[in-house]
This record gives C-alpha cells, structure tokens and sequence, in this order.
C-alpha cells in the first residue's frame, strides 16, 4: 500500500488523529502526524502543576468491558493492556446527580452500572411514572446492543437509518408524559456531550448514556499516558509524530490534495491528508477555490457546543480522601430542563499527603470576551483576576458538597479561550460540531470534502467523546477504503 498511496499526512495528535494513524499505519499506510503543540495527544493530554497531574479531556470512560465498544477499538488499536484503568461502580454509583428543585425533584439520584439497577432506581425515585421508564429502559438496552454490534460502521452506504433517529430526545420525553425530575435525570446524558435535551438527537443521548450503564471505568494513570500509548503504537506500526509542526496551508492542484506547508516554511508532500481537527479550521488551511462554495458555506454556518471552565485543587487527603464516583450539581428549570451543572471529582494522586479536586462547568464565554483576540499567557492582569474569582466561587458553592475544605491550594485553571489555543477548536469548543437535531442534515457526511485525498476525521466526522471520535476515524477508513474493502481489511 505504502507504493500505491504514498504519504499520509494527518492533521492533529488528539485521541481522533492518533486512532486514525494507528489504522491505516496497521494497514500498511506510510503515516505521519502532525502536531502544532509540543506534545501530542490534544485534549487527552494532562499537565501537571505542583507535581500533580490534571486531567483535561479524559475523566472517566465507557464501555471497555469485554465485548464493548470501546473494548473492541482498543483491542483492534492494539493498546488494550496498555492503557490502565478502574472499573467505577462496585459501590453501586458511578454518577451521583444532586438537584436544585425539591419541590419536582428527589434531593440526589444515583446512576448505577446497569441496566437493571438503572431501571430499579428510577422506579423508586419515581414510581408514579413506571410504564415510561420501562420503554425508556428497554430502548436504551436496544441502543446499547445498536453501539456495541457496531451497526454505524457495519451500516451500507447510503443507510442513514441509526442516524435517522434525529427526533430531539425531549420531545420522546414529551410524548412520555414525563415528570420535570424524570426529565432531568434523563436530560443529564444529552449535556455530557455538550447538547441540550431539547435539540438532542435520540440515537446520541441513548448511545452516551447506554455506554456509561454497560460499564464505567477511570483512567488508573494520567491522560499523559493514555496519550503516550497511542503514540508508541503508532510507532511500533512505522508511523511518526511531529510536534511544532502548525499547519499554514493544505496544497490542493485541481482539487487534488498534494501535501501541506507548514507555518516554518516547511513542506511535507502527501497523497492523502486527513484533518483530525474541527472542520473549519481545516478550511482555514485551504486556499481559496480548493473546495465548492457550497461546501464552504456549510462549514462557516455550523454551530458548536460550548467550552468548559475548569478548576483543579489539591486538599489534605486525610480529610477528603477519593470518592469513587462523580458528582454532578445539577440546575433545572421547571420544566426539568439544565441550563448548566457543575461537575466534580475527588481523587487520590501522585503526591500521597493531597486528593486531587476537579471542577467543571460551562465555560461562561462572555466574561472572557475582552481577550478574544489575544493568546495563552499574554492576557494580563485583569484577566487573571477574574479567573481567580470565578475560581474562587466555584470553590466555594464546592464546599457546600463537600464541607470547607483544609490544605486547599487552587492549582491551576482554564477558560475557553485556553482550550482554543490549546487544541485549536472554536471558541473553545469541548465537542467540536454541535450534533443536534437542528442541524442533522449539516452535519451529515462532513468528510465527503469534494478535494480528492482530503478527509476529516474524530468526533466531528460521527459523535462527540472518546468512543464517538474512534469510531468517527474508523468511518472514515471505511470511505478511505469502500465499504467492501473495510469488511475485509478491518473486520471489526
């Protein structure tokens, strides 16, 4: 293959590219990834601040148990035993979600692992409501078997049918009757990836949350090594990364992708160059006319999720020692819509004395407004400031989870506009492409670009997360190679 296609050059070192380049490597592809960063592994990356490691884009896992989705991507990646990780859940809670609205709402549901313990806390924080949750529940078992059969991947060119199911998961919940607390329990799998219940397509909220109730796992090592794995994969198969290598323009002849340009003036030729990075940055880097108007102005009209803030601590482990679950704060409206929730976990970490404390929440984006135009570490003063009080606030409505806290130290924390120059995304956009019902259509077959050689890959090709942006790059190969030649070479 390596004669036949020559070079593949792949844009971006997140979990997107790196899986992407470990296939076609495994495949006999001549790869090499490209990184603008010093490291590779994007959001997958952590970073470490007094000596412990915060994590980024990974908190905690899907579906790795045998048989799995995920299980069987990392079987196929080859890195399986590589990666540690820690099954969540034997104290029976994976997610704790405490809500603000006691009049509508019980004062804290736990998501268990399983469908039938989910099933069984559901009819007992609401029993009134129990011909609903039964056909909640048997479809999700549905959706469960639909993602772990692998039935996107497997489907024909052509067949939209999973994808069909783009009807907004609140309207489901409408047609149910459902209470607003039945409403928010549910509505919580549709804000992981960034979407409100409201506009979520069906099939996305039943796969993220099928994928969690099948089995749930925390990484046992950094996000660092989870990227570090991925990365000696790739080499053990031949491939390489380059990091400092920022990408100035793609080159395309007659819609012919011929290679890219770097911003140092350098330029690596390649008969195929896939960009795992959100898709109109990839048509930043095309000259003009490379690709149709109509694409173009596809691209431009698409909406993104939001970013996150985020606040890592270190707090004496003796009196906050790990908690086996996550928590989640939720805010709800009186129809049992989110508007925003806070997420957090406590967890043991390198230094023995402290527990690692980690804060989530929406990313606020116009507090950070006035320094849109400028980059990570030449902000200021003011900018700072604010950080420091946003961090602060959060902080403290976290103690009234947790109890005040003693030996507390804020480590470190990060706005959207981080995350934006950090990893090259929108505003700072955590899931990339919105994948709602508003936009379905929009968002279809984003990887057809109309330049020969030139494809996207990772979560903005399929779904959001770590499964969605593997199986977004498996799709991909399978276009790479035609539906026949993927069954045969893949054979997932």
């Amino acid at each position: 293959m390596k004669s036949e296609h020559g070079n593949v050059l792949i844009i971006g070192s997140g979990v997107g590219g790196l899986s992407i380049a470990i296939i076609l490597a495994g495949l006999g592809y001549d790869v090499t990834v490209l990184e603008k960063n010093r490291a590779p592994g994007g959001l997958l990356r952590s970073y470490t601040r007094d000596g412990i490691e915060c994590a980024v884009g990974v908190h905690y896992l899907g579906s790795l148990d045998r048989g799995q989705v995920l299980r069987k991507f990392f079987d196929y990646l080859g890195v399986t035993d590589e990666i540690a990780v820690s099954r969540m859940g034997e104290d029976g809670i994976i997610d704790r979600y405490l809500f603000n609205s006691p009049a509508t709402h019980p004062a804290h549901f736990d998501m268990p692992p399983g469908f039938d313990a989910y099933e069984a806390n559901l009819l007992q924080a609401f029993p009134a409501e129990a011909v609903s949750i039964k056909k909640i529940v048997t479809d999700l078992r549905g959706s469960a078997d639909m993602l772990h059969n692998l039935d996107i991947l497997h489907a024909k060119e052509g067949d939209f049918s999973l994808l069909d199911q783009s009807r907004p998961y609140g309207d489901f919940l409408d047609d149910l009757g459902c209470s607003p607390g039945l409403r928010s329990v549910l509505a919580l799998a549709s804000s992981w990836i960034g979407v409100p219940v409201s506009d979520c397509p069906g099939y996305y909220h039943s796969m993220a949350l099928a994928s969690y109730l099948s089995s749930s796992w925390r990484l046992e090592q950094s996000g660092t090594a989870m990227a570090d794995v991925l990365v000696n994969r790739l080499k053990k198969l031949g491939g390489r990364v380059i990091c400092d290598a920022e990408i100035d323009t793609i080159v395309v002849d007659a819609r012919v992708v011929k290679g890219v340009h770097l911003c140092n003036g350098e330029y690596f030729s390649g008969s195929m160059v896939v960009g795992a990075v959100h898709p109109g940055v990839v048509l930043g880097m095309l000259p003009d006319g490379a690709v149709k108007p109509s694409y173009r102005n596809r691209i431009r009209k698409l909406q993104n999720t939001h970013s996150v803030f985020s606040v890592h601590a270190r707090v004496d482990a003796e009196d906050h020692p790990e908690i086996s679950h996550n928590i989640f704060k939720v805010e709800t409206d009186k129809k049992g819509n989110i508007p925003d929730l806070k997420y957090y976990q406590l967890r043991s970490c390198e230094q023995e004395r402290y527990s690692l404390l980690s804060i989530l929440t929406s990313g606020n984006d116009g507090y950070w407004l006035p320094w849109r135009e400028t980059l990570s570490g030449r902000r200021g003063a003011e900018y700072r400031d604010l950080k420091k009080r946003h961090a602060d606030r959060l902080i403290q409505e976290a103690e009234g989870v947790f109890g005040a806290f003693s030996g507390l130290k804020v480590l470190d924390s990060y706005t959207p506009l981080t995350l934006r120059d950090w990893v090259n995304t929108p505003d700072g956009s955590v899931y990339g492409v919105l994948r709602a019902s508003s936009q379905v259509l929009t968002t279809a077959m984003l990887n057809r670009t109309a330049v020969k050689g030139l494809y996207l890959a990772g979560q903005n090709v399929l779904a959001p997360g770590v499964i969605g942006a593997i199986m977004g790059s498996f799709s991909t190969v399978k276009l790479i190679l035609g539906p026949l030649e993927f069954q045969r070479q893949v054979g997932l």
